[in-house]
């Protein structure tokens, strides 16, 4: 199975900028649909972009479009690079990884998932 491991989290002021890695054990270009998700305190994991494997197409939620964009290598990476951040961004940041084509925006649409990587925004 695909192991995930995230990088590039931190803390950073209010408008900065960040990317976050995904790198996989194996090539997901192609084989796994790709997607990030976030989870802020007392709150639920929410869904936040997301790469279909099949043609590179990407989904978004509402609150990050204009600011997030999610994009892969040729190999075994996923990144999201987040732009003129909020502090109601602040979230541990986790990718995850499924074998079908297709961005789902629940949880449970997702097979592997990595730790997670804490990004955190002042105000």
């Amino acid at each position: 199975q695909v192991q995930l491991v995230e990088s590039g989290g931190g803390l950073v002021p209010t408008g900065a900028s960040l990317r976050l890695s995904c790198a996989a054990s194996e090539r997901i270009f192609s084989s796994y649909t790709m997607a990030w998700f976030r989870q802020a305190p007392g709150n639920k994991r929410e869904f936040v972009a997301g790469i279909n494997r099949n043609d590179g197409t990407t989904d978004y939620r509402d609150s990050v479009k204009g600011r997030f964009t999610i994009s892969r290598d040729n190999a075994n990476t996923v990144y999201l690079q987040m732009n003129s951040l909020k502090p109601e961004d602040t979230a541990v940041y986790a990718c995850a990884a499924r074998p079908f084509p297709g961005v789902l925006r629940t949880r449970s649409g997702y097979n592997y998932w990595g730790q997670g990587t804490q990004v955190t925004v002042s105000s």
